[in-house]
């Protein structure tokens, strides 16, 4: 059995209908054959928007792997990171930090990216930038260490390999 995904496009243009989201097909595309991606959404950058979703899809929704895009830059509307912080019960620090070391290698810009990942409960919530190019090269460094950190927050004890 796959581990259930969904994917949340954070943008007040995407959400109105005022702009296509990119980035949210872009990242499905990456996560299908991994995961089961049950849906994708679109919503505006709002606090309490973004964090009443994470919620629901943990709490409620049982979603295993919630990947957002968008909202991780330095604009006055940029809230993901904030929304995530008030929802996760630990910190995955190593994601965020390799997601900007490596992005770096690619473009000085690559720093400015405020994402965060954690766990809440039984999940993983990854935040990911909102261009397509971003969002999939940073998730890019991150997808093979994801089932691990999955299996690890659904207390799996098992040592693993070096």
């Amino acid at each position: 059995m796959k581990f259930k995904a969904v994917v949340v496009t954070v943008s007040d243009k995407g959400a109105k209908g005022e702009r296509v989201d990119k980035s949210g097909p872009a990242i499905e595309a990456m996560l299908k054959d991994l995961y089961d991606v049950i849906k994708t959404l679109i919503i505006p950058d709002e606090i309490e928007v973004i964090t009443d979703t994470l919620k629901r899809l943990v709490d409620e929704e049982k979603i295993d792997l919630i990947v957002t895009t968008g909202g991780t830059g330095v604009g006055k509307r940029d809230v993901t990171p904030e929304a995530t912080k008030m929802v996760i019960d630990k910190d995955l620090p190593g994601f965020s930090e390799i997601m900007r070391i490596e992005s770096y290698k690619i473009t000085p810009h690559g720093i400015i990216s405020r994402g965060i990942c954690g766990i809440r409960g039984e999940s993983v919530i990854i935040n990911l930038p909102g261009s397509p190019k971003a969002a999939t090269e940073c998730l890019s460094f991150v997808l093979n260490a994801i089932p691990h950190a999955l299996l690890k927050a659904k207390g799996d004890t098992t040592e693993c390999a070096s």
